[in-house]
């Protein structure tokens, strides 16, 4: 069974899914044993951790790629790829798609933003036109053959057109093929709950929870209640991350040590997060004598 397969299988049970943003290896593992049936990787996360850049488009398709790969093949749960605008044209798209399947994701998010993306919740985004995004639907449809993967048709519409204009290009990408509407940055309740309205006949919809982001931020449950079947928390790791690395680093320039410093894991628990004990047999299995 492929990862787009299981993530469809989860998706047709009841209820809202609840994907954490990873931005490396060992959150997406950390993710894993958390209990999460599905990670998605955060092009914003890798943009900051990877390069120490803000999410405005500085990523490319190598380098996303190349750390998605990693990410994937790390766990055991589908993950949903971020993969910004596929990076070019329809033609560009669907090479970007088979690496993606090939490298085993469950499901990609693909977005209408002209290049340079940056963050749905930063300033200044710019969209392509609808019929140019729709063909780019199509040929991700195209490209992934018989993998079922997932496919997100986004859109960044709302920012810069209206959010009557951000229904209607989430309409014309599920008709395209997209199998989940994400309509970026909704500004209130009010038009969380319009695109719900719109969206009432069986079309699933994507939340972006954003902490200090453009949209108001609810719980799963009140999405849920709402109509929304698939919601992301994709920076809350990252920031807890930030914070407590500079929090431990305060502490060790204050101190001199680290010793006294509580909110950290011991050296055999990380051992545990990254399966030491299992490269262990298999580094005996496989011991030379030398």
């Amino acid at each position: 069974m492929t990862n787009g397969q299981k993530l469809r299988k989860i998706l047709s049970d009841p209820g809202i899914l609840v994907l954490p943003g990873v931005h490396d290896c060992v959150s997406a593992k950390l993710s894993e044993k958390a209990g999460f049936e599905v990670a998605f990787t955060s092009g914003f996360g890798i943009s900051a951790t990877m390069l120490g850049r803000p999410d405005f488009g500085f990523l490319t398709a190598t380098e996303m790629l190349w750390s998605v790969s990693r990410i994937v093949s790390s766990v055991d749960i589908p993950v949903v790829v971020d993969i910004d605008t596929g990076y070019g044209n329809p033609l560009n798209v669907i090479q970007t798609v088979e690496e993606v399947v090939r490298i085993g994701a469950g499901g990609i998010i693909l977005e209408d933003q002209q290049w340079p993306k940056k963050c749905g919740h930063f300033e200044g985004k710019r969209v392509i036109t609808m019929q140019e995004h729709v063909e780019k639907i199509h040929a991700a449809v195209e490209a992934r053959g018989d993998s079922e993967l997932v496919i997100i048709g986004r859109t960044d519409s709302r920012a810069s057109d209206g959010i009557q204009e951000a229904i209607n290009r989430g309409q014309a990408y599920f008709e395209a093929g997209a199998d989940i509407v994400f309509i970026e940055a909704p500004q209130s309740v009010e038009e969380l709950k319009e695109i719900a309205e719109a969206f009432s006949g069986g079309i699933p919809l994507f939340a972006n929870m954003v902490e200090g982001g453009k949209t108001p931020f609810l719980s799963a449950k009140e999405l849920e209640d709402l109509g929304y079947k698939i919601v992301v928390y994709p920076l809350a790791g990252l920031f807890s991350a930030t914070r407590a690395i500079e929090s431990c680093f305060t502490y060790l320039k204050e101190h001199g040590t680290s010793e006294g410093f509580q909110d950290m894991l011991k050296f055999k628990d990380f051992e545990e997060v990254i399966q030491t004990a299992k490269y262990r047999e298999l580094e005996s299995k496989f011991k030379t004598g030398l």
